[in-house]
């Protein structure tokens, strides 16, 4: 490895020694970028890197509130406002049991590379808490929202710091975080908030967004590569509003979607998903995956194993990161897997993501396939700015060209440094060229 870049990854690993995923994140990127660094030895004398890999702000916070039986809790709060290089700090926000500070720089720091891809003006940012909405009643859960964005207020806006919902933040959570804040700063700030209900200045598509756009990244990968969806069957992690909408997606496409999970086991119909069947089980009666049996008896529910056991020929991680490790990517390319593509932030591990790439499998990097909904929400502030709103079919549209150019981005990137069609790379070059660009020109701040 170029001595700058090893350099700077040991001190990385020595300061963050207690921070394995933002540790992981960051060896990714490094270990890819090598030849663009070959290329521009003023980036030691100004630490380019090292700037880039610090968080430009971290904030924790305390976040008390009182449960339905009485009783108060505490929970922590974080947002990391990781780089405002190319806009506003830009990401989501994560409510579950396993945040903390490694998660939520980790994610802050892939937010950077995938809000640069969508060449939209937005920066990186992530936060979140370890509050899990999970078995929570709605009053509990808006008690948890409004003691949250009581603190989150003072660090956001948006010109400044935009949030959006991940995991465990849906729309009923960004309901309660945007009445909040709207109650507290006494103004109507439509563009705060991302991922908001129709009704209050929300966008058409933007649910459908991340996992649509993992299709069409899919798609336009298959096709440069002489290949399609069409028949293909498709394994999906998940069941949340990625894998519900990559799925949607995918059928349309002519794919043959066999297997869904939640956390607690995955469904496998060989006749292939009933998506609505899904919808009502996830999205209106937020009940487990088994239910699926009720309707479909003759599929098969499996707890306590892999769904990358399941014999496909596209695999797309969907639920969260590092759920798809070495041993799952030995299986699937055993079964014939010929495309992954990573609807999650960071799904696979780094060796697994090394293993498809040595056995030639196409990989479609998260910070560039799932980079659709962070797009959209996008959209939204634009049409918050406007007081207007966009159809279903323009957003789409637009999401379908910028998922178009963003793999033409990273495909361009690989080709130049020939790197064939290895899009992890190529993603990864095509951002730090236009962040590395913006930090030589904002001068040393």
């Amino acid at each position: 490895m170029n001595s700058y870049l090893e350099k700077v990854l040991n001190e990385i690993r020595e300061k963050n020694i207690n921070e394995p995923e933002f540790i992981q994140a960051v060896e990714e990127v490094l270990t890819t970028i090598e030849p663009v660094v070959n290329k521009h030895n003023e980036y030691e004398k100004i630490a380019l890197i090292e700037r880039m890999t610090e968080p430009e702000r971290l904030i924790t916070f305390r976040v008390p509130y009182v449960k339905d039986d009485g009783q108060t809790v505490v929970h922590r709060g974080y947002r990391v406002q990781f780089s405002s290089l190319i806009g506003p700090y830009k990401g989501g926000l994560r409510f579950h049991p396993s945040v903390n500070q490694s998660i939520m720089k980790f994610l802050g720091f892939e937010q950077i590379f995938k809000n640069a891809l969508t060449g939209l003006p937005i920066g990186g940012g992530k936060g979140g808490s370890d509050f899990d909405p999970k078995g929570k009643s709605d009053n509990e859960i808006m008690r948890f929202c409004q003691s949250f964005m009581t603190e989150l207020q003072r660090h956001i806006g948006q010109d400044i710091d935009v949030p959006a919902g991940d995991i465990g933040v849906g729309e009923r959570e960004i309901g309660y975080l945007f009445g909040q804040y709207k109650r507290i700063k006494d103004t109507y700030e439509g563009g705060v908030l991302t991922g908001k209900g129709l009704s209050y200045g929300g966008s058409l598509a933007r649910k459908e967004a991340t996992g649509y756009g993992l299709i069409y990244f899919m798609r336009e990968m298959l096709n440069a590569n002489n290949n399609s969806l069409e028949g293909k069957t498709v394994v999906i992690s998940g069941a949340g509003n990625v894998a519900i909408y990559a799925c949607q997606k995918a059928q349309q496409y002519g794919a043959k979607v066999i297997a869904m999970c939640d956390s607690k086991g995955y469904i496998y119909d060989k006749n292939g998903i009933d998506l609505d069947c899904i919808k009502q089980i996830k999205e209106i009666d937020r009940e487990r995956i088994y239910k699926y049996k009720d309707k479909h008896p003759e599929a098969e529910y499996v707890e306590n194993s892999s769904i990358w056991n399941i014999k496909c020929d596209i695999a797309l991680p969907c639920a969260t990161q590092n759920e798809l490790n070495l041993n799952d990517a030995q299986i699937l390319v055993s079964n014939g897997v010929i495309a992954v593509g990573e609807g999650a932030n960071m799904p696979c591990t780094k060796d697994a993501t090394e293993y498809f790439l040595a056995n030639g499998i196409l990989v479609a990097p998260a910070k560039a396939a799932n980079a659709g909904g962070v797009a959209t929400s996008a959209i939204e502030m634009s049409q918050n700015s406007m007081r207007y709103y966009m159809t279903f079919d323009e957003v789409n549209q637009k999401l379908d060209n910028i998922m178009v150019n963003i793999f033409n981005s990273c495909k361009n990137a690989a080709e130049e440094y020939n790197l064939g069609n290895n899009y992890v790379a190529g993603a990864n070059i095509a951002a730090f060229r236009k962040l590395a660009k913006a930090m030589k020109a904002q001068g040393i701040v």
